[in-house]
Order: structure tokens, then C-alpha cells, then sequence
């Protein structure tokens, strides 16, 4: 049930573009950081029950389970393989699925606001990572990968999820918006 006044922050517009001209290391950072930073805009201003609502049938996808996919994606990738820990799944330790499957209206806002919180986590890891093509401490299916690959990956995960937040936000209340 939605409280009156409780709803995710809205979230001002204040995201730089990527340069057109920029290394590999400012062009993969700059578009991570553009994609992470359209997150908290595009859910700006839901109720737990919106972020909830699975709006786009058949499928059973929700904001809030893609809030939560990303945030435990950003903790195995920069904590995991980039830094060498292993930091277990905010939401899905015991059940895979449960990032995408075991949200409640109750930790919903909860749930946006742990993104943002791991997101300060994470940023340094791979801020420490000198080189893009050095092997890092994980390994990936039994194989070495380099902060590089993690970046594009993440630029994939993130333009993906949010392409169904877009689908998902309209369904909502009509809000549209790059």
C-alpha cells in the first residue's frame, strides 16, 4: 500500500553527455556514469506500489526488480571481479531470481535508495584499476577478463534495463524522456 508523500526522490536533470572525442578509458567511464546517473531520473518520483507494478503484460518485469537487478550486478562486478571480493548478493544470495522476483512494496523505496548507496561502493573500485587491459583479480567462467570488458558488459546491462524501464515508466503515468 502506497503512503501519500512517500515516493523516490525526483531526480533533477544534470547528467553530462559523453564527448564525441575521448579515449577509451573517458568514453567507457562517461557512458557508465551517463546510464547510471538516467536511472534515478527515470524512477524519480514512483511510489513503492508503482515501482511494483508490473504494467507491461505478459511480462512480470518491475521497476523495482531492475532497480535491484542493477544494484547486485554493480556489486558482483566492481566489488567481485574488478576488486577481488566476494561480497555476497544484496538480493539474491540464496535464490538467483529474487533481484527480479522477491521485491515488496515495503523495501521498495528502500531498494532505489540502496542503488544509489552502492553505487558510492563501487565507483573507487574501478577508479584503483590503472590499466583497461589488465587481467583482474576474478576470473569469469574460468577465464581472465579486463576492466574494459566489464565496462562494455555494463554499458549493455544498463542500456538494456533501461529500455524496460522506459516501457514500463510510460505504462505507469505516460512519462516519457531520454
Amino acid at each position: 500500500m502506497d503512503t501519500p508523500g512517500h515516493r523516490t526522490p525526483d531526480v533533477p536533470d544534470t547528467r553530462t553527455a559523453p564527448p564525441f572525442m575521448a579515449g577509451d578509458r573517458e568514453s567507457l567511464e562517461s557512458w557508465l556514469e551517463f546510464y547510471r546517473q538516467t536511472l534515478p531520473i527515470k524512477v524519480g518520483g514512483l511510489t513503492a506500489g508503482q515501482l511494483c507494478q508490473a504494467a507491461v503484460p505478459p511480462s512480470a518485469l518491475t521497476i523495482a526488480g531492475i532497480v535491484r537487478h542493477l544494484t547486485d550486478v554493480e556489486r558482483y562486478w566492481f566489488s567481485n571481479v574488478v576488486a577481488g571480493t566476494a561480497q555476497p548478493a544484496r538480493y539474491g544470495a540464496e535464490d538467483p531470481d529474487a533481484d527480479f522476483n522477491a521485491y515488496s512494496p515495503d523495501t521498495a523505496l528502500a531498494d532505489v535508495a540502496a542503488y544509489t548507496g552502492e553505487l558510492a561502493r563501487v565507483r573507487p573500485l574501478a577508479a584503483a584499476v590503472a590499466d583497461l587491459d589488465a587481467p583482474l583479480p576474478a576470473l569469469r567462467h574460468g577465464q581472465e577478463l579486463n576492466l574494459r570488458w566489464v565496462y562494455t558488459h555494463m554499458i549493455e546491462e544498463y542500456a538494456r534495463h533501461l529500455g524496460h524501464v522506459d516501457l514500463l515508466r510510460e505504462c505507469l503515468d505516460g512519462s516519457t524522456g531520454y
